[in-house]
């Protein structure tokens, strides 16, 4: 592991040189590649610096020991040493864990009612509620692209984007089947329903990663409309893409302008299908390993959220922590859900690994 960190602590170096070189402000391609990538070695660096730093303390301590009037503060400052070593080779065992190349990527979101009739459309508008307050939270940001709405206020589907640094590396986790029990307000009897709504999370596919041929696109416009006259647009400015090729569908009706609706209509479907490509490729491995966060498959029931009872359980984390507070979390405090799941996830990698 130590030679390991040498050679990125000399990757880092040569990045920084490069990046104070005035040459490299001439190419902003290679100056943001650069860039990027010094930011995500310095934390492994930084940890790296502060074990060799740890070491040489405990080396330095280790040299008083023979001297009587020292013995006492020499052994205490070993101990600490030796701490700060154990907490940092941990640490640094985290930090090497393969990275996801995702984890900078900026998402789309869908959300969609399931089985519960109106309760289910009412509960993806809470869920709906939940990201974005959540988004507002981290100072990101969120840009609606579709949605359809029911008459109450509730949301059969809509389609998102979240823009921000380490949207990819949270959200990515909220990809399933959200369940919530609770007495719905279309239930004169007071009886608890369960309903589901589904979450789909992709990573923000870039252009000049994914190309798409224009001829296997088959573009229509029509004009928006929603529940109750809400969004109609008198134009038909609203989007709707085929791609021929593989049938997927996306549409695009929140923006007033055909060509803004057109613009984000080719991110989804981007995304889309630049998960697909990934999914096919990553199949056999996926295939072999299913760590204890889930596979991030569609079709799990990740999550349920109990209002009777208070809280939130997540199905893919154990023990006392896997309930959470629904005040709390249904109003976007989601970051101790997720802490806890990347925990988790980086305890299975390093498992995996024989750490």
């Amino acid at each position: 592991m130590l030679d390991k960190l040498k050679t990125i602590a000399n990757r880092y170096e040569a990045l920084v040189s490069q990046l104070e070189d005035p040459a490299t402000y001439g190419d902003p391609d290679l100056l943001r590649r650069l860039s990027q990538e010094q930011k995500e070695l310095e934390p492994v660096v930084l940890a790296y610096r502060a074990y060799c730093q740890a070491e040489g303390n405990l080396s330095s301590a280790q040299e008083l020991l023979g001297d009587p009037e020292l013995r006492e503060m020499a052994q205490e400052e070993i101990q600490a040493a030796r701490v700060d070593m154990e907490r940092l080779r941990e640490e640094l065992k985290i930090l090497l864990l393969p990275r996801d190349p995702n984890d900078s990527r900026n998402v789309v979101m869908e959300i969609r009612g399931g089985v519960g009739g109106e309760e289910a459309m009412l509960f993806a508008a809470d869920l709906f509620r939940m990201y974005v307050m959540y988004v507002e939270a981290r100072g990101w940001r969120l840009e609606v692209v579709g949605r359809n709405e029911t008459e109450l206020g509730g949301l059969k589907e809509i389609s998102f984007l979240v823009e921000g640094e380490g949207a990819w590396s949270r959200l990515k986790f909220e990809s399933g089947a959200h369940r919530v029990q609770r007495v719905p307000v279309t239930e004169s009897s007071g009886r608890i329903q369960t309903s589901a709504a589904t979450v789909a999370v992709l990573p923000e596919a870039e252009e000049v990663e994914f190309h798409i041929d224009p001829n296997d696109l088959k573009i229509d416009t029509f004009r928006s409309s929603g529940a109750g006259g809400q969004h109609i647009n008198k134009t038909e400015s609203a989007i709707r893409i085929t791609h021929l090729p593989t049938g997927v569908v996306v549409e695009c009706q929140d923006e007033r302008s055909q060509y803004k609706n057109k613009d984000r209509a080719m991110k989804i479907l981007r995304s889309k299908l630049y998960e697909a490509e990934q999914e096919k490729q990553n199949a056999a491995i996926a295939a072999q390993r299913r760590s204890q966060v889930g596979s991030g498959d569609r079709s799990e029931r990740i999550r349920t959220y109990n209002f009777p009872q208070g809280r939130v359980t997540d199905h893919r984390l154990t023990g006392d922590v896997k309930n959470f507070s629904i005040d709390a979390v249904i109003n976007g405090g989601l970051d101790p859900i997720i802490d806890a799941l990347v925990t988790a996830d980086q305890a299975a990698r390093l498992a995996e690994a024989g750490e």
